[in-house]
């Protein structure tokens, strides 16, 4: 087996957040895997492939970025954020317990910046002390496990990265979490709506969660909810580094 594997986070979407490190990466692969918008976003050369998918193909694209490497090939499979944070480095770990004929192929997991600290500092500061991130999407889990995470983040005082909050088929879900903080006494808290963040739609709001509407988020938004010492200093938001 002489190609090799790379999982790759491409940042929330300035090309400036791509890493050295990544760029390097792409440089010299001959195939790029990944969800279609995010294939996009690498530039064409000669030499190099794409092979973009569905959102929902996680385990496919891992199996097939996984034949390719061991056909030769040297890959970069490509994820929003970070790869390692809901997205394909834990598909891939999955699709190599499946196949361990794969097992001694070179695989490298490569950090990016992920879209709850681009996030976090348009804003501020607001993960400054303990925090917790949370997927809303229902794909993979049941929203009872989600219902539970969610207030026990709240019981523990977590500031809480609330990723994938609502979606055209999940119009619901994010409704519900609102609903679930608020009724674990939440509602004073600070909220942060960063949308689209280090891209031209780059929007940012902040209110409190006892205003908050859920169609103020979309896919593209990664929603922050402040501890309960979480406050405001001008413009900014910050969590003090020390705890009640």
């Amino acid at each position: 087996m002489t190609g090799s594997l790379t999982i790759a986070g491409l940042g929330p979407g300035d090309e400036a957040l791509v890493t050295p490190e990544v760029t390097a990466a792409l440089a010299t692969a001959t195939d790029i895997l990944g969800y279609a918008p995010y294939v996009a976003r690498v530039a064409p050369r000669e030499g190099l492939t794409f092979h973009p998918s569905d959102n929902r193909m996680e385990l496919q694209r891992a199996a097939h970025a996984l034949r390719l490497a061991s056909e030769g090939r040297n890959v970069v499979l490509v994820s929003s954020g970070d790869s390692g944070i809901f997205a394909m480095a834990s598909a891939v770990f999955e699709a190599l317990e499946e196949t361990p004929q794969y097992q001694g192929l070179p695989i490298r997991v490569l950090p990016g910046v992920t879209a709850m600290l681009a996030a976090a500092a348009r804003a501020g500061a607001p993960l400054g002390h303990d925090f917790c991130a949370i997927n809303l999407s229902d794909n993979l889990k049941s929203w009872a496990v989600i219902e539970k995470r969610l207030r026990l983040a709240a019981e523990a005082d977590f500031a809480i990265a609330m990723y994938n909050p609502r979606s055209a088929s999940r119009l619901e879900g994010f409704g519900r979490a609102l609903s679930v903080l608020k009724e674990a006494g939440c509602g004073d808290r600070l909220v942060i709506f960063a949308r689209a963040v280090s891209t031209p739609d780059e929007r940012i709001e902040m209110i409190k969660l006892s205003e908050a509407l859920p169609e103020m988020a979309d896919m593209r938004t990664l929603v922050i909810i402040g501890n309960s010492a979480t406050r405001r200093v001008g413009r900014w938001v910050y969590a003090p580094r020390h705890a009640r």
